[in-house]
């Protein structure tokens, strides 16, 4: 691949508030030194031969291994996708040849219903799909069509988020913006030649509700990597099964995982790659060594819940869903230094940092304690 996407920040294109040429770079721009880049696609894990075959025919041999190939995005998996997205009206943040469609369609918002959708499968970024929900609001009531419409947020959830303490929050704005939450409605068609998406009952299998749209925001399945999943590394769901501690595989100890691919038990977002690469990077310099690891990942993740166009809440959390925070602060509250940090500092140290090793701290909002941002 030779553009390298910073995907956090798509949550801000689909709104306009930032453009889809911010998010790339050439993937050579951003190699770190001394890597050699095998510019194929992996084919086949062979953790039997420690091997990896890719998809030109070449088998490369390896002592140790890790794998970091994300998760697989499903739009298929719905009734009418990713055809449908062809029309207007529709978009999706999760994809860059889909999140421009996302800000068409709220440029062109006239009246009606602008509908926003949660799946029923982990998800990479599970803040996201409600993120754009707050902007679309904002940038509704900023335009003067707000009295126009209706916005609707239907998730295959049982809450609006995991941790309560920020849950609570957003349950707060909800109410204080009249927009409607619809828990355990999961999205299984699109027909958008009407604008009508169609929702089942995940409480009430069998009872579906179409919904009519101006807009319509979809968050798509999203599923293991189907490498990992069709070898010996991934647990029966199809993700690389981890020891959830030292990030090692449970039966390939030269194997070594971090980020969407895993079956690490907490969110799959970019904070959470970053304090797993410290752990990662001491436990393989300590098995170097032929030592025993003594870093422990403590499942840090983080998730900047984007309220508006000037604020977040930043949740921040441990493996057992407590909060595990940076600032001292009450982060469940909006905080304008929070978006800041959301739009324009994080994607810097994305850049300049994790993606050249030069990232050592336990998570990307602690990092910048440690340099003296606060």
């Amino acid at each position: 691949i030779q553009t390298h996407y910073y995907q956090p920040i798509w949550t801000l294109v689909g709104a306009g508030a930032k453009t889809s040429a911010s998010s790339a770079r050439h993937t050579a721009s951003v190699m770190p030194a001394g890597v050699k880049w095998v510019k194929s696609k992996v084919q086949e894990i062979n953790p039997e031969n420690n091997t990896i075959r890719t998809d030109d025919g070449k088998e490369i041999s390896y002592e140790y291994l890790i794998i970091a190939l994300g998760l697989q995005l499903h739009f298929e998996k719905i009734k009418g996708l990713p055809e449908g997205f062809e029309h207007p009206k529709i978009g999706s943040n999760y994809s860059i040849q889909t999140v421009e469609k996302t800000w068409k369609a709220l440029k062109d918002f006239k009246a009606g219903n602008a509908v926003f959708t949660f799946p029923n499968t982990p998800v990479k970024c599970a803040g996201a799909p409600q993120k754009i929900m707050y902007l679309s609001d904002a940038y509704l009531r900023k335009t003067g069509k707000r009295n126009e419409a209706r916005v609707i947020y239907n998730t295959s959830l049982p809450v609006l988020f995991g941790i309560k303490k920020y849950a609570d929050s957003l349950w707060d704005i909800v109410k204080q913006r009249d927009l409607q939450i619809n828990l355990r409605q999961n999205l299984i068609e699109v027909r958008a030649d009407k604008q009508e998406a169609v929702f089942e009952n995940l409480d009430k299998p069998g009872e579906t509700t179409v919904f009519e749209y101006e807009m319509l925001h979809v968050t798509p399945p999203m599923g293991p990597n189907l490498i990992v999943k069709s070898s010996p590394l991934g647990d029966e769901a199809g993700w690389l099964d981890l020891d959830k501690d030292y990030l090692q595989h449970k039966k390939y100890p030269n194997v070594f995982g971090i980020g969407d691919c895993t079956n690490l038990p907490t969110a799959k977002t970019g904070a959470a790659v970053a304090a797993q690469s410290a752990v990662l990077s001491r436990t393989i310099s300590m098995i170097l060594k032929n030592q025993k690891p003594d870093k422990i990942y403590d499942g840090y993740t983080s998730c900047p819940l984007v309220t508006s166009y000037k604020s977040v809440i930043l949740a921040e959390f441990d493996y057992n869903g407590q909060p595990l925070e940076t600032f001292p602060i009450n982060q469940a509250k909006e905080s304008r230094i929070m978006y800041h940090m959301k739009a324009d500092v994080m994607p810097h140290l994305y850049w300049h940092g994790l993606l050249r090793g030069l990232w050592g701290g336990p998570g990307p909002y602690r990092k910048l304690m440690h340099l003296g941002m606060k």
